[in-house]
């Protein structure tokens, strides 16, 4: 039941990632949330800045019942509880609590009742609510801490919608790097957590191989899906119409046109205000940089991997390439030449080059830093 439901959640987080048509999204993710917890009713509540309903979807009743009962909730009782004290809140009778204002006729009987704050950062976007569990049980911790994980990307989502609709300039990249952040901290951590506890798994005495056999498979899953999620992560940072000329854009097309000849994707991630920071000359000649790496990868490394980084840190751009072949011989000729181009380039801004073998099994990393 834990592998279900955690699979519901990361089927749920990839597509807010994808970049899909937010009321879609939404859709997704009250969807999964009511089915993640067996409720039979779901619904999510948008919020504007003066905290007013701007947006109801909602699942588990036909289009034709929902209009009968006349206008969108507006967030009275409960509801309106909730976007006052934005806290999670579970009710085993909605009907007994004091807040409660009753239903309008035609509206079918709800009794459970889950709801949680859309946010992130503190900010509050909206709440998710759930209401009457198929079962007859009430809603439990671990339901709550489900939904609270799908209301968190939920949030996520209308934030992102949000910052495509004000602007395209800086703040837009610097708030992408925010959201990827935030998705990173929600789903991929805890992939990590959950396939440790499932690798510890194979260390009890006694788990049958069957047993076993599921585990493995479901560690698996999980590396799968972090590699899909870092894979939107990464697509953040690009506009809605594919990467453009920024240097982020220009970066980000530079290693997609590199996976031809790699015969994989590397994965690349930005550190810093970039844009803002590097002009064209700088932005050049850390594309030829990065060229010349992943060609030397290539060719030479017989890697099935490679890490891209490029960093502001002060004034000082880094670009930080590590791959996992099987490694570079630091006094052979082949390190010499391939890393002459690149000194020459960074010594021409002030920095420096280094090429190192990552240990005895093999890797390699360059570190290539300018002044800008």
């Amino acid at each position: 039941m834990r592998e279900e439901l955690d699979r519901g959640l990361f089927a749920a987080v990839i597509a807010v990632a994808a970049g899909l048509e937010l009321s879609s999204t939404l859709k997704r993710i009250v969807q999964s949330a009511a089915d993640l917890v067996d409720a039979r009713y779901g619904a999510l509540g948008v919020l504007d800045a003066d905290g007013k309903v701007v947006d109801f979807v909602h699942v588990g009743m036909s289009i034709e019942d929902a209009e009968s009962l006349g206008d969108t909730p507006q967030g009275r009782g409960i509801l309106g509880l909730l976007i006052d004290h934005p806290v999670p809140l579970r009710l085993e009778d909605l009907s007994s609590h004091p807040a409660s204002v009753g239903f309008p006729d035609g509206h079918p009987p709800m009794k459970s009742f889950l709801g949680v704050p859309v946010r992130v950062r503190g900010e509050v976007f909206g709440n998710l609510y759930l209401t009457e569990k198929r079962s007859g049980a009430n809603f439990t911790a671990d339901d709550e801490r489900t939904v609270m994980a799908l209301a968190a990307a939920a949030a996520v989502a209308i934030e992102n919608t949000r910052l495509h609709e004000k602007s395209s300039n800086l703040a837009v990249f610097e708030d992408r790097d925010r959201i990827a952040r935030d998705l990173h901290d929600l789903v991929i951590q805890r992939l990590f957590a959950t396939g440790m506890m499932l690798q510890g798994v194979s260390r009890v005495d006694g788990v049958p191989d069957e047993a076993l056999s599921r585990v493995s498979r479901a560690v698996d899953d999980l590396d799968e899906t972090i590699k899909e999620i870092r894979h939107t992560i990464f697509a953040l940072h690009e506009t809605l119409t594919g990467p453009d000329s920024s240097a982020r854009g220009r970066i980000l097309t530079e290693t997609a046109q590199a996976s031809a000849m790699l015969g994989f994707d590397p994965s690349v991630r930005f550190v810093g205000p970039l844009d803002s920071m590097l002009d064209q000359l700088s932005t050049d000649q850390i594309l030829a940089t990065i060229r010349e790496a992943l060609a030397n990868v290539a060719k030479h490394a017989e890697a099935t991997k490679v890490d891209v980084i490029v960093q502001m840190d002060g004034s000082e751009a880094i670009v930080m390439v590590t791959d996992d072949g099987i490694g570079i011989d630091e006094s052979g000729p082949a390190h010499q030449s391939g890393i002459t181009n690149m000194t020459s380039r960074a010594q021409d801004r002030n920095g420096s080059c280094a090429i190192m073998r990552m240990g005895e099994d093999g890797g390699t990393r360059l570190v290539w830093r300018i002044l800008v």
